[in-house]
């Protein structure tokens, strides 16, 4: 195939998503087949014990583009920083396995409507963006975190938890050998590495679509994110960051 000068890979991290999967890939490369772009939909998988394996080894085996990276169970962030660093593309999006943001967004995270950038982030805030049927008291919790984050981490980003995200192959591997977080938090340690790099964060506000069958589970999750933040705090403030990216030993825990 003749390398088109936009290549993409698509990282789809996913954990027993045997239910969700066959549709969003039916989509994803529907959508990606009608584009100009050399691509690839790398399906990660953080050890499922369902059938997950099984269905990206089917769409495999129909285009060779659809690939599966198995990686044992750590958690989101270990799973993402592994099929990041592992990718293809010059461009790295990361995309939820409930496709909750319709997959032609996708365009918008690219050239040549978004240039000049080394990380975009999908926002559901601000002018443009739109959430669909998300419940109140969710939207709500996702905004005090939201505060927190930015008071605590990463100032002026309005949404760092969105889960579509897209990084330019030298911004992941200025930042992704330096993520430390498995979990959810994986996102906000990025982004406040990006910065301590100066790389060109930009929001991309998107349309959103509530699933009721999200993986995220506000009680559990929220609890240990927010604990996760406040470890990310505490690395930052005793200097492990600026440590290890200067070459140098830092405590990363």
């Amino acid at each position: 195939m003749t390398q088109h000068p936009l290549s993409l890979s698509a990282v789809v991290p996913a954990f027993n998503e045997e239910a969700r999967l066959p549709d969003t890939l039916r989509k994803a490369t529907a959508y990606l087949s009608g584009t100009a772009w050399d691509w690839e939909v790398r399906v990660v998988d953080d050890g499922s014990t369902d059938g997950t394996r099984r269905i990206v080894e089917e769409f495999g085996r129909m285009d060779p583009r659809v690939i599966l990276q198995a990686e044992p169970h750590r958690g989101k962030g270990g799973a993402v920083k592994a099929a990041l660093l592992q990718a293809r593309g010059s461009y790295r999006f990361i995309c939820d396995a409930d496709l909750s943001m319709p997959i032609d967004e996708l365009a918008r995270f690219l050239p040549p409507n978004l240039t000049n950038v080394d990380v975009a982030i999908g926002s559901r805030e601000g002018t443009g963006a739109m959430r669909v049927d998300e419940p109140h008291f969710r939207h709500l919790a996702g905004r005090a975190f939201n505060i927190a984050v930015r008071q605590l981490i990463v100032p002026g980003i309005q949404d760092t938890q969105c889960g579509f995200k897209m990084f330019t192959a030298a911004a992941v591997d200025a930042i992704f050998p330096y993520v430390t977080v498995d979990g959810w938090a994986f996102d906000i340690e990025a982004l406040y590495i990006a910065r301590l790099r100066g790389l060109t964060i930009r929001e991309v506000p998107i349309e959103w679509h509530y699933r009721p069958e999200s993986r995220v589970r506000m009680l559990r999750d929220g609890v240990g994110m927010f604990a996760e933040l406040l470890r990310i705090r505490a690395r930052a403030g005793r200097g492990a960051y600026r440590m290890r990216l200067d070459g140098r030993p830092g405590p990363a825990a």
